[in-house]
């Protein structure tokens, strides 16, 4: 892994930075207070080529790479966490539809992921009953001539309201002889097809910026060709389509850990208590220096990890490191910055309070911590 910055890569970060920084900061607080989607935000990042950074620039993405992404990621979530899932889903989606689907399906659905035609992606994989065990989906897809009728429902869909394509995951074979996961296959629906229902929106701890709602797929009918990848070959895409996105949810935790430490720094230059600024005691200094080490630790894990990615090399297990570390540090580090700031960090005039409440999730989407260590557990003892 290198650890100085490609021209591209550098340029990239610096957009995503200038733009979120000048643009995505001064909204921040609104949409979370508002529960606000950021249509516009969103634009605005398609226009930079930040919603399709990892996919081809021939399907109109911007070809920059895993690590780009990354980089992107952490200066958009340094300034709103909300803004920063949605875009990292799209991403997502853009990306696993130019590695799997069809040459009309990537033609069809990537430019317009990355232009901002649609207003975002979103992945259709957990349900109700089934969330670390994708295994017990009930969701099914059942062949009729030309089409397959989904049945079921899914539940925790990021940007469920408002996204342009869902990529879905059903149960196509029989559980007597395709038990577990053998037997789910892979779909692409496009947003307000007949018969998909979309439920209400969920009021969240964090993130209240960003959509997550259940959906309900009432005889939803889709031609034979929206299928993406093989028959029965949809767990595939959905653990190739995690560990990427992996990798995006440690970039996302670090941008929003980043930023109580940036501001807890700064509050403990400003604040004066028994005559001095607070950050000449060493209790708060001792603070300062674990936040700002787990943070480090936390970025090269997930640039490890990206680069692997990157390089065409197995990252499984250091995506879920990358995961596991960065955001459970982030959580102590966004914990830490609201105890530095105080009774003022309970309140919501300071940022610090928001990141806290938007960091938290973070253990759990994409793969909870105990998934994580079992993944890098199993990989241990291979």
């Amino acid at each position: 892994m290198h650890l100085t910055l490609t021209e591209t890569q550098a340029l990239v970060q610096k957009t995503a930075r200038d733009f979120a920084q000048r643009t995505i900061a001064p909204e921040a607080a609104a949409l979370d207070r508002e529960e606000r989607f950021p249509r516009e935000l969103l634009q605005g990042l398609a226009d930079l080529g930040l919603m399709a950074v990892n996919v081809p620039e021939e399907l109109g993405g911007s070809g920059a790479g895993v690590l780009s992404y990354a980089l992107a990621m952490e200066e958009v979530a340094a300034c709103c966490a909300s803004t920063a899932v949605t875009m990292a889903v799209t991403n997502m989606v853009g990306e696993v539809i130019a590695h799997f689907g069809s040459k009309e399906q990537r033609e069809l659905h990537c430019p317009k992921l990355a232009s901002g035609a649609y207003a975002a992606g979103a992945f259709a994989l957990s349900e109700p009953g089934a969330g670390s065990d994708p295994g017990g989906m009930l969701t099914t897809a059942t062949r009729e001539g030309d089409s397959y009728v989904i049945r079921g429902a899914k539940q925790w869909i990021t940007s469920g309201s408002h996204a342009g394509v869902f990529v879905v995951w059903a149960r196509t074979g029989a559980k007597e002889t395709h038990p577990g996961t053998r037997g789910v296959s892979c779909f692409l629906v496009e947003g307000g097809a007949n018969g998909l229902k979309v439920g209400r929106h969920e009021d969240k701890m964090g993130l209240r910026g960003s959509n997550t709602v259940p959906l309900e797929f009432d005889d939803v009918r889709v031609p034979a060709s929206a299928l993406l990848g093989e028959l029965n070959g949809g767990f595939k895409i959905a653990m190739m389509a995690l560990d990427g996105g992996r990798i995006g949810i440690s970039a996302q935790a670090i941008g929003d850990a980043r930023s109580s430490l940036e501001k807890s720094v700064q509050y403990a230059r400003d604040r004066k208590q028994f005559g001095k600024a607070i950050g000449e005691f060493q209790g708060i200094q001792w603070k300062l220096a674990d936040m700002a080490t787990k943070l480090d630790a936390a970025r090269l894990l997930c640039h490890r990890a990206a680069t692997l990615k990157e390089a065409k090399q197995p990252f499984s297990r250091e995506a879920s490191m990358a995961k596991l570390f960065a955001s459970e540090s982030a959580v102590e580090i966004c914990n830490e910055a609201v105890q530095i700031h105080g009774g003022y960090g309970f309140t919501k005039e300071y940022a610090v309070e928001r990141n806290l409440r938007d960091i938290r999730v973070t253990t759990i989407y994409e793969g909870t911590s105990e998934v994580q260590r079992m993944v890098i557990a199993r990989s241990q003892l291979a």
